[in-house]
């Protein structure tokens, strides 16, 4: 496989994706599918995925498990609550493009907005039916560890000549040192939650819907007696709407996704991270390919945070080849995502330190009103046996200090 994304690079590596459809009587609509993945990108993230999807091993149940791995060695990080951290791209973008790098300081270059993650995740999910196939019940458990930790100098600097190395603190060595992110936080956790909700579904095709309605709202409980590090409780409601314009030729679709915390506490480790329950395995928090394109991944954290896509799709052509059904797509979007509740960004540093202070104002501005974070673009794709899809989006936001432009090569419909 290869794919491509802005905040990740280049992505190289072997994708298997197995589907059962019987004696061909249930198709499009496989019995169970496997999903495996071992990747890597060009600007340092391994990902490694195993997921496996039933309707029909326990009766009336479908089942979904997926184990999944990924390190990132420079995952973004700009800081929390949207527009209230400063992100200067222009002084980046500068020096990103300049052949001379002589003068240039720590936080002009890219690597002093990112950090080391590693991610280690198993879940099992299972849905049934409550009333005609429409309306379900989910039930879910939930596994992982988390380590997030400041980026590696000697991997970041491997290779570059003596002016592009980076030294210094990165934002997040200084965001522990202005208390923001807690000492007894640490480098991170685990977590073993239990999930609870309820579904609304009724897509026509579930990879490559063209009507339909497919709604969700479900709870997460993360108590310390199952095993996690730091407590917390989170909720989530998605409302996505598929309207036909022309049939089986034009959609318009969009999505409403509002993810947000029970209380006023939210470790740090699960802020970026974005709760499924289903087929799909937990994705990044907001901004970034999965939730709103063209806007940097992770720019948009909070508490609670919210995020819409809306999206019209044009098959243009449909036609078998070595004997699959192969349909040829454009697609126009208009995304958006803001932090609704912040995180608590006040300075619990040393209060005698000025120049620390100095720091905390010059990237903190906790009086700066959060507004809504928006980007458009347009797309491509191929869509085998209305399943397998393969996506190329390019997508610009309307503000700078959300990004300049990002390209995507991927799998799937955004939703």
């Amino acid at each position: 496989m290869v794919a491509y994304d802005q905040d990740k690079g280049f992505q190289y590596g072997a994708l298997l994706n197995i589907y059962d459809y019987g004696d061909g009587s249930v198709y499009p609509h496989p019995r169970q599918q496997w999903y495996i993945e071992a990747s890597a990108f060009t600007k340092g993230t391994q990902q490694y995925y195993l997921t496996y999807d039933t309707k029909h091993l326990i009766p009336h149940t479908r089942m979904s498990l997926a184990a999944t791995c990924v390190y990132d060695k420079a995952m973004n990080f700009y800081g929390y609550n949207g527009y209230q951290s400063y992100y200067d791209v222009d002084s980046v973008s500068y020096w990103k493009k300049a052949k001379d790098k002589t003068g240039i300081r720590p936080e002009y270059m890219t690597a002093f907005y990112r950090l080391e993650r590693l991610s280690v995740s198993f879940k099992a999910d299972f849905i049934g039916n409550i009333w005609n196939n429409k309306l379900f019940w989910q039930g879910s458990y939930y596994f992982s560890y988390t380590r997030m930790r400041p980026i590696n100098l000697a991997s970041i600097n491997k290779g570059k000549d003596s002016v592009e190395m980076f030294s210094g603190q990165t934002l997040f060595e200084k965001y522990q040192d202005w208390g923001i992110i807690q000492q007894k936080e640490g480098e991170g956790g685990f977590t073993s939650a239990l999930r609870a909700g309820l579904m609304w579904d009724t897509r026509d095709f579930e990879a490559d819907p063209s009507r339909g309605i497919w709604a969700e709202a479900n709870i997460t409980i993360a108590p310390k007696f199952l095993g996690t590090t730091h407590p917390y409780y989170r909720y989530m409601a998605i409302f996505r709407h598929y309207l036909p314009i022309v049939r089986n030729q034009l959609t318009f679709a969009y999505r409403l996704n509002y993810q947000g915390t029970m209380g006023q506490y939210l470790p740090y480790y699960v802020i970026p991270t974005f709760s499924t329950i289903g087929r799909e395995y937990d994705r990044d928090g907001v901004g970034g390919y999965r939730t709103a394109r063209g806007i940097e991944r992770d720019r948009v954290l909070g508490l609670d945070a919210f995020f819409f896509n809306t999206e019209l799709r044009w098959k243009f052509v449909n036609f078998i080849l070595w004997n699959q059904n192969v349909s040829l797509g454009l697609n126009a979007f208009f995304d958006g995502a803001m932090v609704t509740r912040g995180y608590n960004l006040k300075y619990r540093g040393n209060p005698t330190d000025a120049k620390m202070m100095q720091e905390y104002h010059h990237y903190i501005d906790t009086s700066r009103k959060e507004g809504l974070h928006m980007s458009a673009g347009g797309g491509f794709r191929i869509i085998i046996n209305r399943n397998f899809i393969i996506a190329v989006d390019y997508a610009y936001p309307f503000k700078k200090q959300d990004g300049m432009g990002s390209l995507y090569i991927n799998t799937g419909y955004l939703f």
